[in-house]
């Protein structure tokens, strides 16, 4: 099984990709962690990516596509994968395409997760964070017991820049400009479903696995 989550910040892909991966027996293969994870290490590909990443705005496509053919070409991937928060532009649909091409593997569906702009704000802005563990939390949906600390490390909870009402509004803005456009590609190539992100958690998970195909 080879899937690609599609959706604006905050639309819930990793949530439903990582419970899915787990089901599923296939890894989770997230940009995001990718690029946190190359950021803490402070490799060149990690510094680079930070300056775009506090600004709000996409990074750019040679770094993820570097990441991402690294993470495919280990022998977890060769089973299947979720790919979450990848491709995001034409340029970076055709790179995976190509990936996928020359391990003889090609994608089984493509799910975008369609959110209200209203919804993402408030799930975006009310996120916190732990400095030690990264354990994630929402001031309105998932509280800690204490408010500003960690109730599994004692940890320090902080908002990470990009999840600041003025930059989340600036990238759902570039999400909207040039992530749009991989809708029409993968309509026009019948792999495109569209789920509706608002809703119970579990809702959703079954209409995810209705468009894999493996609903029960």
């Amino acid at each position: 099984m080879r899937l690609a989550f599609l959706g604006p910040p905050g639309a819930g892909k990793g949530t439903q990709a990582r419970d899915l991966s787990r089901e599923w027996g296939v890894p989770h293969l997230a940009t995001g962690d990718m690029l946190r994870e190359a950021l803490a290490a402070r490799t060149a590909l990690g510094l680079e990516a930070k300056r775009f990443m506090d600004q709000g705005a996409l990074v750019p496509d040679e770094v993820i596509i570097g990441l991402m053919r690294e993470r495919l070409a280990k022998p977890d991937a060769a089973k299947g994968f979720i790919v979450d928060g990848f491709p995001r532009t034409i340029a970076q649909a055709e790179a995976l395409a190509r990936l996928l091409k020359d391990a003889g593997q090609a994608l089984d569906a493509v799910i975008f997760f369609d959110v209200s702009e209203e919804e993402l704000l408030r799930r975006l802005t009310g996120r916190r964070v732990c400095r030690q563990c990264q354990t994630t939390y929402h001031l309105v949906s998932a509280p800690p017991q204490k408010p500003g600390v960690c109730d599994r490390c004692g940890g320090e909870l902080y908002q990470r820049e990009d999840d600041r009402a003025e930059t989340v509004r600036r990238r759902l803005e570039v999400f909207a400009r040039q992530t749009t456009p991989l809708l029409d590609y993968y309509r026009q190539r019948n792999l495109l479903t569209t789920v509706a992100g608002e809703g119970p958690i579990d809702s959703i998970r079954q209409a995810i696995r209705r468009a894999a195909g493996t609903a029960r």
